[in-house]
């Protein structure tokens, strides 16, 4: 896996530590360069900075939700384009699915997720 996303810069944001730090250790040995942030405010500024490839972002956030985070990625709410968004959540309602598709979100998890699927996503949007 090393290096298969070479080139590409991944931001991963989610308040929580422990899934922070396992999503970039998922993420650390593709070659791609890696970002977190820990709130929607910050996660704005970070993509503004480092013109990620791939956003993969937390829905509930503290300072910004994660849909108005990806409403300010996603401007028009356009699927399939960069940054591409994987938005994870522990929201199992249909209603918040939906409303992140139609705002653009390329691939949506509930968590708990399995790595390898989201491995499998972000290897789709990559490539």
């Amino acid at each position: 896996m090393a290096e298969e996303f070479d080139g590409k810069r991944i931001l991963i944001v989610d308040d929580d530590a422990d899934i922070l730090e396992s999503l970039k250790a998922l993420f650390a040995e593709t070659g791609a360069e890696i970002h977190t942030a820990t709130d929607g405010s910050a996660a704005v500024d970070m993509a503004g900075q480092k013109d990620p490839d791939l956003v993969v972002l937390d829905a509930m956030l503290p300072k910004m939700s994660g849909f108005l985070v990806l409403e300010k990625l996603k401007k028009g709410g356009r699927r399939g384009t960069r940054p591409f968004v994987i938005m994870i959540t522990g929201n199992q309602g249909k209603r918040h699915q939906a409303f992140a598709e139609s705002r653009g979100v390329d691939v949506y998890l509930n968590k708990p997720f399995r790595m390898d699927r989201l491995m499998e996503s972000a290897t789709k949007l990559l490539s």
